[in-house]
């Protein structure tokens, strides 16, 4: 990729956050999901930025995608979710782990906007630990079959096929080893539309059921027992773009504070002047300055990993700066947008303004791709060694 790609690739998000706009504050205040975001995504070629060219993609690096996503997030956590469900952990494991038969089928129609994907591992009674899913598959001659409910699924009710996790039926011990599988919307496979959230109105989320629900065995994402490996090298890309989609939000905020402040008057002057105005201003600018260094730093790690594959510290280092800049941007994203709220006083608890809008969508951040709690578990596990994992 060359400067000149990544320049036009911006160019394209810009004009598609401009356009989208108008159509996203309409669909927020009314409540509705915004069938714009895919139509405008095929008009930019949005669909798969991060895809190599050969697969139909724009071929550009992490830093770039970071940087696009970021662009994406000021419009609403709504509308980046879409794009990281559908490229970031939809398209992600597929080019990484899938066969070339696979990536042929699915990706250059992903990347056209001709098929939507999604990501499916949270269940009813497993979030923060996967393995308590209760999905399970057995094979059956030449395609597998599916049986259980994943929850909370971003684009669930929209995709048409999905990353799955299973467990194989009745197995035990050491035979108990979470697959990976590309289902395909069709018979088995029932979604319902999840509408009572607390933000992100506009956007598709969903719990679906696969119900005898059969899969071809060319349809198996790397191989059996390899699941959880991609699930959590998934959530690498996945936590990165959410990262990405925070620093987003706090530009946002910012802009609109900034904006705000100069334009209100209070006491005979813009409330601009007012001391404890700009202490958040500087606070948000803080948290915005901070993001943009984790998040490129995650950006460039992740780059430097796609690049030496086999190199385990170069892994690692990506594994873990993409947690820290998930679990540090979306902190400061909900800090931002919570004091462009106060700003704004009164017209701060509208959704009428962005501000408003920003606060109870971004909260989603702190949950999924990886809990607060999670993550800080996570990074301190790194920092004092795997023997004081809590999570054993």
């Amino acid at each position: 990729m060359n400067a000149g790609e990544a320049t036009k690739l911006l160019a394209d998000v810009e004009a598609f956050c401009q356009e989208i706009r108008p159509i996203e504050e309409l669909c927020y205040v009314e409540h509705r999901f915004n069938d714009q975001v895919l139509p405008l995504g095929k008009k930019y070629r949005l669909l798969g930025m991060p895809m190599p060219t050969e697969y139909g993609g724009r071929g550009v690096d992490t830093v770039t995608y970071a940087r696009a996503l970021a662009r994406i997030g000021r419009e609403g956590t709504g509308v980046r979710t879409f794009f990281s469900g559908h490229t970031s952990i939809g398209q992600y494991p597929i080019l990484t782990w899938g066969n070339e038969e696979q990536k042929r089928r699915y990706l250059p129609a992903a990347a056209r906007g001709d098929i939507l994907l999604a990501f499916g591992l949270t269940e009813p009674d497993a979030g923060s630990n996967p393995l308590e899913m209760k999905t399970e598959y057995e094979r059956k001659g030449d395609h597998y079959v599916l049986n259980g409910v994943k929850y909370l699924i971003s684009n669930g009710g929209i995709c048409n096929a999905v990353v799955a996790f299973a467990y194989p039926k009745n197995a035990q011990g050491a035979a108990r080893r979470v697959s990976a599988f590309i289902v395909e919307r069709g018979p088995g496979f029932v979604s319902e539309d999840l509408t009572a959230k607390l933000g992100m109105p506009s956007a598709n989320t969903a719990m679906f059921a696969l119900e005898d629900c059969k899969v071809p065995v060319a349809n198996l994402l790397g191989k059996e027992g390899e699941g959880f490996r991609i699930a959590m090298g998934t959530l690498v890309s996945g936590r990165i773009s959410v990262a990405a989609g925070c620093l987003g939000v706090i530009e946002d905020c910012l802009a609109e504070a900034i904006h705000y402040a100069k334009e209100r008057h209070q006491h005979g002057k813009p409330i601009a002047k007012h001391q404890l105005v700009q202490e958040h201003i500087t606070a948000i600018e803080m948290g915005r300055a901070a993001s943009d260094a984790m998040v490129m730093r995650a950006a460039e790690a992740k780059d430097a990993s796609a690049a030496a594959p086999d190199n385990a510290d170069l892994k690692a280092r990506a594994d873990l700066l993409s947690a820290q800049a998930k679990l540090f941007a979306s902190n400061a994203a909900w800090e931002a947008a919570d004091r462009a709220v106060q700003v704004y006083g009164g017209r701060g608890w509208s959704t009428l303004y962005r501000p408003g809008r920003h606060l109870v969508d971004v909260r989603v951040c702190r949950i999924y791709e990886g809990t607060d709690e999670i993550l800080k578990l996570k990074i301190a596990a790194v920092l004092l060694g795997k023997e004081y994992e809590a999570f054993k």
